[in-house]
């Protein structure tokens, strides 16, 4: 499946008939099993329906680092997007990826 950014957003938790999805490094993952992390009032809210990469390199919840941008990051954040991308291929099913 691939999905635009715009797209994505709609799988954001707000719409209970509807999968939660977090994208990293452009794969998209089905978060649906961490509702209560990824879906409304969960302490990862803001992730979902979006690519997190950036924040979650960064270990940033702020509204301006929920980006795919990889622009800048250090060798150290780098690092620590691929940890998260190994903890949810581990955990979550890919579905797809953002286009």
């Amino acid at each position: 499946m691939e999905l635009t950014a715009e797209q994505l957003k709609q799988f954001d938790g707000s719409d209970s008939s509807k999968s939660i999805y977090v994208a990293l490094k452009g794969r998209i993952f089905d978060v649906t099993a961490g509702k209560s992390f990824y879906g409304p009032g969960g302490a990862y809210c803001m992730f979902a329906g979006k690519d997190a990469s950036r924040a979650l390199a960064k270990m940033s919840k702020n509204e301006e680092d929920i980006s795919p941008s990889l622009d800048g990051l250090s060798e150290k954040e780098m690092g620590v997007l691929n940890d998260w991308e190994n903890k949810f291929q581990a955990k979550y099913p890919v579905v797809g990826r953002v286009v």
